[in-house]
């Protein structure tokens, strides 16, 4: 048998080691984990959550609404932690307060919307194109998606919570407004959960129509549960690990999903 030297068994060792670190992941990093994805043609970023309960949700800060991911960064970073994750997390209004449902750490901030599109409207606003829905994390630390009407009779009490609309899978089928082969193409991004409760995120990479964005979630990421956040100039993501700080030209976000530790 051959036993090479003391300098190369050293060696070895030291490259052994090192090769080992490089697939070590810490924790802060399994939190979530960014990828390009191709589907029928379309690219997306997909980011998945290993523990629903190390998500939160954001919207203001001391000084009003943080309406930018590098906001909320540097506030976070002054408070000892990092941020790891973002995404925008459902639709706001011109003052950036969220239009619907918004919990915060237990604490509900905005009441939930049940309202109806007014007769004989064009076209129908995506939060109004019924149902629309909540995605939630339990105190448990559990997440789930509902339609508006699930949510209210379920009785949820969530420790986060966003509204927004429309549903783009409801217990694995499509939404029934959604149009195949729609020309209503832009960018998009959505949160599904996905099977044994992995919660999933998506940003289109590009144009997509709503009937294309809500089959990558149920046939290519394989949520039974997926709700649309936002469309066009509204949508981004913040991941270091894939260089992206992205910047709403709506003037900045609204409620925003984030990891940070």
């Amino acid at each position: 048998m051959f036993i090479p030297p003391a300098s190369l068994r050293t060696a070895a060792i030291s490259l052994l080691f090192g090769a080992f670190s490089v697939f070590v992941i810490t924790p802060a990093l399994a939190a979530s984990s960014c990828a390009k994805e191709e589907f029928e043609g379309a690219r997306y970023t997909v980011c998945d959550v290993g523990n629903a309960g190390d998500i939160s949700l954001f919207w203001e800060g001391e000084d009003g609404p943080y309406r930018s991911f590098s906001k909320l960064a540097d506030t976070l970073k002054a408070g000892g932690e990092e941020l790891r994750f973002a995404m925008n997390a459902g639709m706001y209004d011109t003052d950036f307060r969220p239009l619907g449902l918004y919990v915060e750490d237990g604490t509900e901030k905005v009441r939930i919307s049940t309202a109806e599109v007014a007769p004989g409207t064009q076209p129908i606003p995506n939060f109004l194109k019924k149902p629309n829905g909540v995605f939630y994390v339990g105190q448990d630390g559990k997440a789930g998606i509902l339609t508006t009407e699930e949510f209210v009779a379920a009785e949820v009490k969530p420790r986060i919570a966003t509204q927004s609309g429309p549903m783009l899978v409801i217990d694995g089928e499509l939404h029934p407004m959604l149009i195949p082969n729609s020309t209503d193409k832009t960018g998009r991004s959505g949160v599904g959960v996905c099977e044994n409760g992995v919660v999933r995120f998506a940003i289109s990479d590009g144009r997509v129509n709503f009937h294309e964005f809500a089959r990558l979630f149920r046939d290519k990421l394989g949520c039974a549960n997926a709700l649309f956040l936002d469309g066009g100039r509204g949508v981004g993501l913040y991941s270091p690990e894939m260089g992206r700080n992205d910047f709403s030209w709506h003037g900045g976000y609204g409620p925003m999903f984030g990891i940070a530790d």
